[in-house]
């Protein structure tokens, strides 16, 4: 019973050692755009008042890099992320992430 107990025990362990939990945290493909869902994603900010959503993406490693208008670019240098952040009526009206060169 012993010996059968245990090799219960190393078959659960062993089929269980090779689940993989994908959490998305990752750059999708090393093209500098987070996957959505991911740590590095900003869609969620959208419809966000800009004023208290930008410490949020601050606290995700994000930067801003250039103003043109109403219009910030956002990037991360830890994760390569970049996003392009259009304020509207005192709101984040677009959130397009885009490739980390166009930072």
């Amino acid at each position: 019973m012993k010996k059968t107990t245990l090799a219960v025990s190393a078959i659960a362990a062993l089929a269980l050692s090779g689940c993989i939990e994908d959490t998305g945290d990752e750059v999708a493909s090393g093209v500098g755009t987070p996957a959505v869902g991911s740590a590095s994603d900003l869609s969620a900010f959208e419809g966000a008042r800009a004023g208290q959503a930008e410490g949020g993406i601050r606290a995700l490693g994000y930067e801003a890099i250039r103003s043109e208008g109403l219009t910030t670019y956002w990037f991360n240098r830890s994760t390569g992320a970049c996003a392009r952040v259009t304020t509207s009526e005192g709101r984040y009206s677009d959130i397009t992430e885009l490739p980390s060169e166009d930072c």
